[in-house]
């Protein structure tokens, strides 16, 4: 369920700019780490077109999960210091595995990781310093990769476990709002046709992930949450493995607001990622 505001606000829609992939030969590929010697560090170049972003507070419906593949809600949170890593793992985790449990109806929630981002100016993502904000369209799951991560973190539950629904569900919450700055947009997966999603490596030390990178398609339809608070938690649907059509994908993108003042402190945010279970259905 979403947020159901009893207050007129002023509608703050905006047109912004989002990278989207460029036309590419072959599989796209990105490293994280440096490439090898006469490699670039990806093959997945930006294209930019400027889209209509609709303002999710104003938009008239109630956003879901299932639905649209993502839904915002008021989630107050114990944590005061999203700087101290032991107290996101013994009490955020837990906290967010509640969120998502509510949310989903799952069985069983596992949350895997998180990361925090904060912007720097000019600095690049996985760069040595803090985590950036994502700025290219993207899914964190693809239909291989989404049940390759249930057999790699859960090896010994995972072909049990994959008899049922699975879906892996992100959690993404600002550490201080209102964000004005670098703002999260996300695309209604209902106006999103599959053959826009497109297979991308992410390379790692030890392995390789897959993404999906995103075709530009005017179809598209684009939301944010403006001036989301540290008391609001966005779930965002990067895998379901159902195909009864329920959103199983969501696209998304950190954006450059041009509604934003000048002087609006640096998007700080923290992303919980987990994987979602539901029991086989008799």
């Amino acid at each position: 369920m979403s947020i159901t505001l009893d207050r007129p606000i002023a509608d703050r829609t905006v047109t912004a700019v989002l990278n989207y992939l460029a036309p590419v030969q072959g599989r796209p590929r990105t490293y994280t780490y440096g490439p090898p010697a006469g490699e670039p560090r990806s093959t997945a170049l930006p294209e930019p077109h400027a889209v209509t972003i609709h303002d999710a507070r104003k938009a008239g419906e109630q956003f879901s999960l299932d639905r649209q593949g993502f839904a915002w809600l008021e989630a107050p949170t114990a944590i005061v210091d999203f700087g101290d890593e032991a107290a996101i793992r013994e009490t955020y985790y837990p906290e967010s595995a509640e969120i998502i449990r509510r949310a989903t109806g799952a069985d069983r929630v596992f949350i895997f990781d998180h990361t925090v981002r904060r912007r720097v100016t000019g600095a690049e993502d996985r760069g040595g310093g803090p985590r950036q904000p994502a700025t290219r369209i993207h899914v964190d799951q693809t239909e291989r990769s989404g049940p390759q991560r249930v057999r790699d973190l859960l090896p010994e539950e995972a072909e049990a476990l994959l008899q049922g629904r699975v879906q892996v569900v992100n959690l993404w919450r600002p550490i201080r709002g209102p964000v004005l700055d670098s703002p999260l947009a996300f695309a209604d997966a209902r106006y999103f046709p599959f053959e826009d999603y497109v297979p991308t490596d992410l390379v790692y030390p030890d392995r390789v992930g897959e993404i999906y990178s995103v075709r530009y398609n005017p179809a598209h339809r684009w939301y944010y949450v403006p001036e989301m608070r540290r008391e609001e938690a966005l779930l965002i649907k990067c895998y379901d493995s159902a195909t009864d059509g329920r959103a199983r994908f969501v696209a998304h993108t950190a954006f450059e607001n041009p509604a934003a003042p000048k002087d609006a402190p640096p998007r700080e945010s923290i992303e919980i990622r987990s994987l979602v279970f539901h029991a086989p259905r008799a």
